[in-house]
């Protein structure tokens, strides 16, 4: 099956119609405190997607047990969690992406929902860093009125993925269900200008925070260590985005812009997070996102908490 500009915005076409299914969380959880720092989970509410969206990245032979596995039902709906992390650590409020603002779906953009529930506005944010460009992370950097929402914070994003984005030659590399993607982060970032500074894999972008280069669903992308395996949280952005490809590192998501690559960085990723113990906190994962990476055989298993 063909992942079509038709198929992702069916996604929003059923956000419109939920008023029925069981409401998320717009809220935020303490998650993890260790060595001075603060970490936090906060909803910026769910995305509604055709299940056929992941069945079509299913081998066709296994797309049935899979499916049933996994609860993918043909036609139906995946509601998937949109966590965003939140540092607290000397003085400084960080968030490591922003959610999708008011122009994705309707079922997002709870970001700032989220920080009052922690007694924080948008102006207390003093650093964001981004590990990708894609709608649900950074179309939240600016409010209703195209203002940036986070007007004292200092950002940051990789260089490669920065440079892919603001590249006039983007559009015309991605697929027609993507091209929305580029002309929103595009917009953004042009809005933003000098204000988004860019690092190098491996950099510590802040104390204690080290940029991993975790390429293939997008071409820059970042995922961060944060602090020690022992005493710390492993930000995956999506690297990784459903529990599936835990037990099947091969199979990604439905936006993947390289699934080969995309493929070898779970691989290695999962194997680095199960093996050191980090802990991790994923962007689209249950629970709040946090968790750990356990190996199961030759694949891996997410365990919450």
């Amino acid at each position: 099956m063909r992942i079509t500009r038709r198929l992702l915005l069916t996604g929003a076409a059923l956000a419109l119609g939920t008023t029925a299914l069981p409401l998320r969380r717009a809220w935020a959880v303490t998650t993890a405190e260790f060595g001075g720092m603060r970490i936090d989970s906060l909803s910026d509410g769910w995305l509604e997607l055709p299940a056929d969206m992941t069945l079509a990245v299913l081998p066709e032979a296994e797309r049935a047990a899979l499916g049933a596995q996994f609860g993918l039902t043909p036609g139906g709906v995946v509601q998937s969690p949109l966590n965003v992390t939140l540092l607290r650590h000397d003085g400084r409020v960080v968030l490591f992406d922003v959610g999708s603002g008011p122009d994705f779906m309707p079922t997002a953009g709870k970001l700032a929902e989220a920080l009052s529930a922690l007694d924080l506005t948008p102006d207390d944010v003093t650093d964001v860093v981004f590990t990708h460009a894609h709608p649900d992370h950074l179309w939240g950097v600016l409010d209703d009125f195209d203002e940036p929402l986070f007007p004292a914070a200092r950002m940051q994003m990789g260089a490669q993925e920065h440079g892919f984005w603001t590249d006039p030659a983007t559009p015309a590399a991605l697929p027609e269900a993507q091209q929305s993607f580029a002309a929103g982060a595009a917009r953004r970032l042009e809005a933003l200008g000098d204000a988004v500074a860019t690092f190098e894999a491996g950099a510590e972008v802040l104390p204690g925070v080290v940029a991993v280069a975790t390429p293939g669903h997008t071409p820059g992308h970042t995922s961060f260590a944060i602090g020690t395996p022992a005493e710390g949280v492993f930000v995956t952005g999506d690297f990784i985005t459903m529990p599936l490809s835990f037990a099947r590192p091969e199979i990604g998501a439905a936006t993947d812009h390289d699934p080969a690559q995309a493929a070898e960085t779970r691989k290695a990723t999962l194997a680095r997070l199960a093996d050191e113990g980090w802990r991790i906190l994923g962007y689209h994962l249950p629970d709040g996102g946090l968790g750990r990476v356990e190996r199961d055989g030759d694949a891996y298993r997410f365990v919450p908490g």
